[in-house]
């Protein structure tokens, strides 16, 4: 068993895992062929693209479709295999991306856009350096929403001020969880937060259940995964964070609701993930490898079969260039300290 498959069976504290993945750093760096052209390099190859939550879900849909059309503008024409490597939330993904994957351009994540907030929060899951990883692009921006269920009672972010509702989450530090906790504790809403639902299909079912009436999701979610819910009313936008949806008219955002600017910037570092949309990097690969992959995703989004599932699948194309995740990311990271402690117990 190597140390991949020790890491993939089960949770390693981080002072284990320095130890255990130091050698394995050291002789994949040495093995890197560095100087060897881009397409004789990926020729024959497999990418493999992972993901660090469930099937079915935005980050699962956004990732399979680049895979589908990417290869073919990665010089070499390498085979692109997606799959899904679930544990904590995503955290264990990434961590075997940084700590295991060998740095050589074959392995590419799909990174939850709050991560880089939560490691400006301090917050102690994140076991690994954001700053570390070479970002190759996103799809489109993302907007947060919190949308209440037909049941709850409420039709009006004010409404939710003076009634507790129940709101379905994931677990703590997942966005679904913080953005109801930002909104009680920065807006004065009544959201009593449940968690342990496995992915958003698990708290979709509960709200249809009736077992929770409300759920944080972004805009572009609601409009692929259930239009028929927003065609027939069963749900509705409370208020939302990111840029400004044209087709949300009347829904104020958080930031409008808050009352300083020092919460205005906690909102920010709460949601900077809705700059980063759905994001896919790598790590430690050589520059000349790194420019191929950001160009190769480019094209991708330039790509006209891509294009025309992108708009089946009603997913909005409004690329994010990996150079400018890469700013995104490290403007977070420098968040000043006493708004990042004050953001972390939203995020943690």
């Amino acid at each position: 068993m190597n140390r991949g498959e020790v890491f993939l069976k089960g949770w390693i504290p981080p002072s284990f895992a320095a130890i255990l993945f130091a050698s394995s750093f050291s002789i994949a760096a040495l093995a890197q062929p560095v100087n060897e052209p881009v397409a004789s390099f990926y020729k024959g190859k497999t990418v493999n693209v992972l993901i660090g939550v469930g099937v079915g879900g935005e980050y699962d849909l956004h990732a399979r479709l680049v895979a589908r059309y990417i290869g073919k503008h990665i010089p070499g024409n390498p085979n692109i295999v997606p799959q899904n490597m679930l544990g904590a939330g995503g955290v264990k993904m990434v961590a075997y991306l940084l700590q295991v994957a060998p740095k050589d351009g074959t392995h590419i994540g799909m990174i939850a856009n709050n991560f880089p907030a939560m490691q400006a929060a301090g917050v102690s899951a994140i076991i690994f350096d954001t700053a570390q990883l070479q970002w190759i692009g996103s799809i489109s921006p993302t907007v947060e929403t919190m949308t209440v269920w037909k049941t709850a009672g409420v039709s009006s972010i004010q409404e939710a001020m003076k009634k507790e509702i129940v709101a379905g989450a994931s677990g703590r530090g997942a966005i679904t969880y913080s953005f109801p906790l930002m909104l009680n504790e920065l807006v004065g809403t009544k959201f009593k937060i449940v968690t342990g639902y496995q992915g958003g299909n698990a708290i979709n079912l509960a709200m249809e259940r009736n077992e929770v009436q409300a759920r944080n999701n972004t805009w572009s979610s609601w409009k692929v995964t259930k239009p028929d819910w927003l065609r027939n009313g069963d749900i509705k936008v409370l208020v939302y964070a990111g840029p400004k949806p044209s087709d949300l008219p009347g829904v104020p955002s958080v930031s409008e609701l808050v009352k300083t600017e020092d919460e205005k910037k906690i909102v920010d570092l709460v949601v900077s993930g809705t700059m980063l949309g759905r994001p896919l990097a790598t790590n430690g690969i050589p520059a000349d490898r790194l420019a191929a992959l950001r160009a190769a995703f480019d094209q991708t989004m330039q790509d006209k079969d891509f294009q025309a599932e992108a708009n089946k699948l009603q997913i909005e194309v409004e690329p994010v260039r990996g150079e400018d995740i890469q700013k995104v990311v490290a403007n977070v990271l420098a968040t000043p300290r006493h708004l990042a402690e004050r953001a972390k117990a939203l995020i943690e």
